[in-house]
C-alpha cells in the first residue's frame, strides 16, 4: 500500500486533471497501482480484520478495487483522479503511522 500510493503521488506530481483524462498510459499507471492497493488491503482485511478497519474508508478503496478489475467498461476517469485526489493523501498517512507502529517485518 505504501509503495503504491507513493508511485501513484509521483506519476502525478505536476499534473492536472486535463492531463490526467487524457493520457492512457498515466491512467493505466494510476490504475494498476490503485489494484495494487486494493488487493493488500483485501489480504490484510482477511488476514487481520481489526488492523485494516484502521485504514480510512478500507471497504471502498477495496470495492474500488474490485470495479477497476471486473468493470473496466463502467469505469470513470474523473472518479479514480477523485479517488486519487481526495482518498490518497489519507490512506498514505494511515499507511505511514500503521507501519511506523508496527515497526520493520519480522525476520522467518
Amino acid at each position: 500500500m505504501q509503495q503504491g500510493s507513493t508511485l501513484v503521488r509521483e506519476f502525478l506530481r505536476g499534473v492536472d486533471t486535463a492531463t490526467y483524462l487524457k493520457s492512457p498510459l498515466l491512467r493505466s499507471a494510476v490504475e494498476r497501482q490503485l489494484q495494487n492497493i486494493g488487493e493488500a488491503l483485501s489480504q490484510l482485511s482477511r488476514a487481520d480484520p481489526p488492523l485494516a478497519a484502521r485504514v480510512p474508508e478500507y471497504r471502498q478503496l477495496i470495492a474500488f478495487r474490485n470495479v477497476l478489475v471486473h468493470g473496466y467498461a463502467a469505469l470513470n476517469h474523473d472518479e479514480v483522479w477523485r479517488a486519487v485526489s481526495e482518498s490518497l493523501p489519507g490512506l498514505q498517512t494511515a499507511v505511514d503511522a500503521l507501519l511506523a507502529e508496527l515497526g520493520p517485518p519480522s525476520e522467518p
